[in-house]
């Protein structure tokens, strides 16, 4: 289910662009203003309206951290705004002083793409504020500009209807010719990278004035980069104005002159959702990187907050009254919670008594040990932080936190929500640049110390990147109440 949680009125033209930082959420529009918004309740700042564009403002975006927004303008301009105070940081002003129709950020903000009317393209580096390189297609508008989750790549869409794949040096790597009949309007890169052997892979959305959604699969392979068309989505009936990936790149939203707004499964390409709340062409559409809440814009002069309430799977059921089914067939009593991972220190000491391992309770208290802490337990913390001095004893620690472990396996919890590397319960579940799923502090602390290698391919991870997995978070916590 997709509710609607509030609509933005405050703009007093069409809404051109909406996008989200972890905390804020801003809007531009024709009335050449931008607006920005607390997420936590979507009260307006008390520095916005933001006005310093002398015509209308095409797009925004924040850079990874918040800290700025970038507006492009029909003025020609790309402007730079303090997200602390409001105030103008920097103007960058495009090559040609032709109007500047789309901007982007790349994942780490060390650069900055503007392009424009005239079909050029600059590219920043927003560190210095200096201009790099230049680039230009011929009659053509640049309207659309994504980069590949790694930003060393960037893919651009023009109103004649081209995809073009750039590098950093602004070398153009591939051209997707005709890829929307009458135009792009939006494309984006999906926060995923697929690799597996000697094959990297990214996918990509972009629509168009041909009412159509398309998924790309964007590869790399020996001879160069080569695109290959997954889905052609033809749910929306009139041009389809903007797409959108959600920040685990799982579900697609997308907006049309139809006056719909389309919700779609991105790996099967089935439609989840319809809504109908806008009156005019919807002309912006954007998740939010940290919650299940998503933005839309239209010519109605409104931005819809919208929360998902759900589409993920089921999940599988605990036995009778949450019990959890040791590997030896026991019934670990529960320990008054669910999982080990949520037991207290009580509940630890509880454990430590059942197994026979009394004379550690005293020990274990005063180290504040809980189910997290406890199957986190290596050999060489029992002995160096716990003083455990008796090899034997922990040995049996270490056996008896392993069956926990093990038990997780076979007490009916999708595997998919335990992390791949502790095999435990995933609280804040992140995709990494392997396609895998794994607990947030486990998979930083395998990068600081594993040398950037994949824990399930053993192979190099292409970027550290880590991207928030919103919705295996929320089947986890839709599995964890209706299992309780």
């Amino acid at each position: 289910m997709v509710s609607l949680i509030c609509t933005l009125k405050d703009h007093r033209d069409d809404v051109n662009w909406c996008t989200f930082s972890a905390t804020l959420l801003a809007t531009c529009s024709g009335d050449k203003t931008l607006r920005v918004y607390k997420t936590e309740d979507f009260s307006e700042l008390p520095y916005s309206p933001l006005s310093g564009h002398g015509y209308g403002v095409h797009c925004c975006c924040f850079s990874a951290c918040g800290q700025f927004l970038a507006s492009c303008s029909t003025d020609a301009t790309v402007v730079i705004w303090s997200m602390a105070t409001g105030e103008i940081e920097h103007i960058l002003e495009h090559p040609g002083r032709s109007p500047v129709r789309i901007c982007a950020f790349s994942p780490d903000s060390k650069h900055l793409v503007s392009g424009a009317s005239d079909g050029s393209l600059a590219l920043w580096d927003f560190t210095s504020r200096t201009l790099l390189r230049t680039a230009a297609v011929e009659d053509t508008t640049m309207v659309a500009c994504s980069f590949s989750p790694c930003g060393q790549l960037f893919m651009t869409g023009s109103t004649f209807g081209d995809l073009r794949l750039w590098d950093l040096k602004m070398i153009q790597l591939h051209a997707e010719k005709n890829a929307h009949d009458m135009g792009v309007t939006c494309c984006e890169f999906a926060p995923e990278i697929l690799s597996g052997s000697q094959v990297v892979q990214f996918h990509l959305a972009s629509c168009g004035q041909d009412s159509q959604l398309k998924i790309w699969a964007v590869n790399k392979t020996d001879s160069g980069w080569k695109m290959k068309l997954l889905h052609t989505l033809t749910s929306q009936t009139a041009p389809v104005l903007s797409c959108s990936y959600s920040s685990d790149g799982q579900l697609l939203v997308s907006g049309s002159v139809d006056k719909t707004v389309k919700i779609y499964d991105a790996e099967n390409a089935v439609v989840l959702h319809t809504l109908n709340q806008h009156e005019r062409y919807v002309t912006t559409c954007a998740f939010s990187p940290t919650s299940v809440l998503f933005a839309t814009g239209s010519m109605d002069k409104t931005v819809n907050i919208w929360r998902l309430e759900d589409g993920c799977n089921e999940g599988k059921y605990l036995p009778e009254e949450g019990t959890v089914i040791s590997s030896e067939g026991r019934t670990l009593a529960g320990h008054s919670k669910l999982l080990v991972s949520d037991w207290s220190d009580e509940d630890v000491s509880a454990w430590l008594v059942e197994e026979g391992l009394k004379e550690l309770v005293d020990t274990f208290r005063r180290n504040d040990i809980d189910g997290t802490e406890l199957l986190c337990l290596t050999k060489d913390m029992l002995a160096s932080e716990l003083h455990i001095e008796s090899v034997g004893l922990r040995s049996k620690v270490l056996r008896k936190v392993e069956e926990l472990k093990g038990a997780s396996l076979c007490s009916g919890i999708p595997d998919e929500f335990l992390c791949p590397i502790t095999r435990e319960f995933m609280r804040e579940p992140v995709i990494a640049a392997d396609g895998y799923s794994y607990e947030r502090e486990a998979i930083e602390s395998w990068i600081n110390t594993k040398n950037r290698s994949s824990p399930m391919t053993n192979l190099p991870l292409l970027t550290t990147l880590l991207t928030p997995n919103h919705t295996l978070k929320m089947a986890i916590g839709r599995w964890r109440t209706t299992s309780q």
